[in-house]
C-alpha cells in the first residue's frame, strides 16, 4: 500500500467576499464589511433556498442543477468567480468591489456599515491592498534620485490613500555615509502635505477640529507647519530618544508616543494629533542611524489606523530612508565631481595682451559631470598666449585624473617657452609613463600678437576654424598627428597668418561628433554656423566672443550630446607695429646709457613723458644685470597697450632673484626697485635664455 500523505484542498463555486483572505479555508471572512449578527450567508440564503451542506460535493467549476424549488437560481446572477480582477493604478490603492458594488450599491465602510461619500478614498479591506500600496507607493519613492523628490514621493504616495496628512522630520544637517555627526542631534520639519482644502468639500467630509480649540481659531490639517515647531533637538535619554532607537513604527496613543510627540511636534503642536489609533509616528532608519521620523495622521470621520498598517508605515519608512541616504551620497559624490571638474579647468581666462579669449564646458550627461576634456590658455613671454584643448579618452573620474596630469604637464612645459610640436612629444612621453592604454587627444597652438602670427601642432585632434572679419570661415589645414600616448612618432608644426579680428575656434570632438553625424560633416555644419553667425554683425564688426560660444552650441540637437565638450574661442586684436619698439644692444658698458635713450625717444614719440624716469631708471637696472653676463646681443622691446611693458631677454638661462642687499653691498639692488616701482614684474626662462619683463600704468 502505498504510503503517500495526500492532502486535499477543498473547493467551493462561492465568490470570497470582500474582506476575506483568499488562503484562509474555504474563503472564511477575515473582516467582514458587515457588522456581527448580519447576514454573511450566500446568495442561495438570501434568496430563501437551502444552501448545501458542508458534506456535499460539488463538482470544481460548476453550478447546482435545478431541479426544484430547493435548487433554484437566486434573482440576481452571481458573477463568474473566475472573471480576472482589474489591474489596479500604479500609483495609489484600488477600490476592491465587493458585494454591494455589484449589485450597483456604492463602497461601505467596514466599521459603521454606511456608504462612503463620493471621492473618498476607499479603506483598505485586504492584505493584498496593502501589498499592492506598499509595492505602488515604494515603486514612487524609488523614482526620486533628490532629496525633495524622494521626500515629495513619500508625501504624495500616502496621502490621501493611506493618510489624511504626514509630517517628515529630517536630521539637520543629515550624515553622510559613515560619518560620524557631532554634536546634538537636531530634527528639522521638511515637508508636511494633505488632503487640499477641494478634496475636503468634493469627499464630503470637513476639515478637522482640532479639539480643544475654539474653532475661529482651528486650521485642522491645513496649517500644519505653522501649529507645530520646525526644529527639534532630540534630548538624550528623552522620550522622543527612546521612540527613535525603537526603530519601530506606533501609535500616537501608545505610552512612549504620547511622551514623544510633545518633544517633536513643540507647544501646541500635540493638537493636531487627533485622539485614538489615528496616528503613527515612524522613525526613519538609514543604513547605519535613524535620520528623521515620520508621522502619519488621519481625521476622526475615517476609521482609525488597524495592526497591519504599522506594517505599511514600517515599509514606507524604510524605502524612504534609504532613499534618502543614497540621496545624499549622490548629492556628496556630485559635488566632489562638481569641485574636481572646476579644479581640473580654469577657474578665469586670463587677459594677455592684444588677444579676447571665451570658453564654454559641458559634461556628457548630468550623471557624468567630469570627463576628460580640458583647455586652457597661457601667457608666454613677449606678451604670446598658448592656447591649448585637449580629450582623454572616456568621460570618468579616471579620465578626469589623467586630463589633469596631462593639463599640469602643457602648463609646465609651455613655461619652458618650448616650441608647440616639442610639446607634445613631451606630453606623449608623460602619457606614457601613466599607463599603455592613457590615449588623448591634443591641438596646442601659441599666438604672437606683435607678428600677428599662429604656430599650430596637431595630436590626432580635430582641426581649428579660422572665421574672419568679413565673415568667411575656413577649417585650417593643419597635419593631424598621431594621438597623444601612441608613441614613437614625430609632430609638426605650421606657422599660419592671424589678421587682427579674426577668431580662432578651438573644440573637442563632442561638438561635431555623435550618433547622428560623422566628425567631418559636424565640421562642416559648425562652419556654416560661424560664417552665418558673422554675417549677422556685418562685414566689419565681428560677432562678440560670447553670443559666438552660444551660438555655437545651439547647433547641438537633442542626440547630439553623446561626449563632453570643451570650446575656446580667441579673438585675435593683436599690438600694431606702431604700439612696439624694438632694439638690440651689445653686451658692453655703454648699453645701459644707450638703453635709456632709446626708451626715452619712444615715450615721446608716444607722448608717455610722465613715465620717462620710472622707466629710464628701471631700464637701466636690469639691462645692466642683462649685459653683466650675456655673451651675445641684448635685446629691449616696449609695447603700449593698456599698459606699459618693458622686455629685456639675454642668452643666460639663470633667473635672477629677488634679495635684500646690505647695507655694505655696492650691487643687489635693481630688482628691489623693479619690484618697488614696477605695476608687475618677473623672469621666464626661455630655450634660448630668459626674458625679465615689467609693466607700468600709463596714468
Amino acid at each position: 500500500m502505498d504510503s503517500t500523505h495526500v492532502t486535499e484542498h477543498p473547493t467551493s463555486y462561492e465568490r470570497p467576499k470582500p474582506g476575506a483572505d483568499p488562503a484562509e479555508h474555504r474563503g472564511a471572512l477575515l473582516r467582514s464589511p458587515n457588522p456581527l449578527g448580519t447576514s454573511a450567508l450566500p446568495a442561495q440564503a438570501r434568496a430563501g433556498e437551502t444552501p448545501p451542506s458542508p458534506g456535499t460535493a460539488v463538482p470544481c467549476g460548476k453550478e447546482p442543477t435545478a431541479r426544484g424549488p430547493e435548487h433554484a437560481q437566486p434573482a440576481a446572477a452571481e458573477p463568474d468567480p473566475h472573471r480576472p480582477r482589474p489591474t489596479p493604478p500604479p500609483d495609489g490603492i484600488p477600490v476592491q468591489p465587493g458585494a454591494e458594488q455589484d449589485r450597483g450599491v456604492g463602497p461601505q465602510d467596514r466599521r459603521t456599515g454606511r456608504g462612503l461619500p463620493p471621492g473618498r478614498p476607499t479603506p483598505m479591506r485586504r492584505d493584498g491592498d496593502r501589498l499592492r500600496f506598499v509595492g505602488a507607493a515604494t515603486r514612487r519613492i524609488a523614482r526620486g534620485i533628490d532629496l525633495d523628490e524622494i521626500v515629495m514621493g513619500l508625501c504624495r504616495a500616502t496621502v490621501p490613500t493611506f493618510s489624511d496628512a504626514i509630517l517628515v522630520y529630517l536630521r539637520d544637517p543629515l550624515p553622510v555615509g559613515d560619518e560620524r555627526p557631532t554634536g546634538p542631534v537636531v530634527l528639522r520639519l521638511r515637508r508636511t502635505d494633505r488632503i487640499p482644502e477641494e478634496r475636503d468639500s468634493e469627499s464630503g467630509f470637513p476639515p478637522l477640529q482640532l479639539p480643544e480649540t475654539d474653532p475661529a481659531e482651528s486650521a485642522g490639517l491645513s496649517e500644519l507647519s505653522s501649529l507645530t515647531a520646525e526644529l527639534c533637538e532630540v534630548r538624550p535619554g528623552g522620550a522622543l530618544n527612546e521612540v527613535l532607537r525603537g526603530v519601530r513604527p506606533v501609535f500616537a496613543d501608545a505610552p512612549a508616543a504620547r511622551a514623544a510627540l510633545p518633544e517633536l511636534l513643540g507647544e501646541g503642536g500635540e493638537s493636531v494629533v487627533p485622539a485614538g489609533q489615528r496616528a503613527i509616528l515612524a522613525p526613519l532608519r538609514g543604513r547605519r542611524r535613524v535620520i528623521g521620523a515620520a508621522l502619519f495622521l488621519r481625521r476622526p470621520e475615517r476609521p482609525a489606523f488597524e495592526a497591519d498598517d504599522l506594517l505599511v508605515a514600517a515599509q514606507l519608512a524604510t524605502h524612504s530612508a534609504l532613499g534618502i541616504d543614497k540621496a545624499v551620497l549622490y548629492g556628496r559624490e556630485a559635488y566632489i565631481a562638481d569641485e574636481l571638474q572646476r579644479t581640473m579647468l580654469p577657474e578665469t581666462l586670463p587677459r594677455p595682451t592684444g588677444v579676447r579669449l571665451a570658453s564654454r564646458y559641458l559634461p556628457a550627461a548630468e550623471t557624468a559631470r567630469v570627463g576628460g576634456d580640458w583647455y586652457d590658455a597661457i601667457p608666454l613671454p613677449g606678451s604670446r598666449v598658448a592656447l591649448v584643448v585637449g580629450d582623454v579618452m572616456g568621460h570618468s573620474m579616471t579620465s578626469a585624473a589623467i586630463m589633469g596630469q596631462l593639463r599640469t604637464t602643457a602648463q609646465t612645459l609651455a613655461g619652458l617657452d618650448l616650441p608647440p610640436q616639442e610639446v607634445l612629444h613631451h606630453l606623449d612621453e608623460q602619457a606614457q609613463r601613466l599607463g599603455t592604454d592613457r590615449m588623448a587627444t591634443c591641438l596646442y597652438a601659441v599666438y604672437d600678437p606683435v607678428s600677428h602670427r599662429i604656430t599650430i601642432a596637431n595630436a590626432g585632434h580635430p582641426p581649428p576654424v579660422l572665421l574672419h572679419l568679413g565673415g568667411r570661415a575656413e577649417v585650417l589645414r593643419v597635419p593631424p598627428g598621431a594621438p597623444i600616448g601612441v608613441g614613437g612618432v614625430d609632430f609638426e608644426a605650421v606657422e599660419l597668418d592671424a589678421p587682427a579680428g579674426a577668431t580662432l575656434l578651438l573644440y573637442t570632438d563632442g561638438l561635431v561628433e555623435s550618433r547622428l553625424r560623422d566628425v567631418w560633416t559636424g565640421i562642416e555644419q559648425l562652419r556654416e554656423k560661424l560664417a552665418a553667425t558673422a554675417r549677422l554683425t556685418g562685414p566689419d564688426h565681428p560677432p562678440p566672443l560670447e553670443a559666438l560660444c552660444d551660438e555655437v552650441l545651439d547647433m547641438l540637437g537633442p542626440g547630439d550630446r553623446d561626449d563632453d565638450i570643451a570650446l575656446l574661442a580667441a579673438r585675435f586684436d593683436g599690438i600694431a607695429p606702431s604700439d612696439v619698439a624694438y632694439w638690440f644692444l651689445e653686451p658692453e658698458d655703454a648699453a645701459p646709457g644707450r638703453a635709456r635713450k632709446l626708451a626715452r625717444r619712444a615715450l615721446a614719440r608716444w607722448g608717455l613723458e610722465e613715465l620717462s624716469d620710472s622707466v629710464e631708471l628701471l631700464v637701466s637696472e636690469v639691462v645692466t644685470n642683462a649685459v653683466r653676463y650675456a655673451s651675445r646681443p641684448v635685446t629691449l622691446r616696449l609695447l603700449r597697450t593698456d599698459v606699459l611693458r618693458c622686455e629685456v631677454g639675454d642668452d643666460v638661462p639663470q633667473l635672477p632673484r629677488l634679495r635684500q642687499a646690505r647695507a655694505t653691498d655696492e650691487g643687489g639692488r635693481g630688482l628691489y626697485l623693479v619690484n618697488k616701482m614696477a605695476r608687475r614684474w618677473g623672469a621666464t626662462r626661455l630655450s634660448t635664455g630668459k626674458v625679465v619683463w615689467f609693466e607700468l600704468n600709463r596714468n
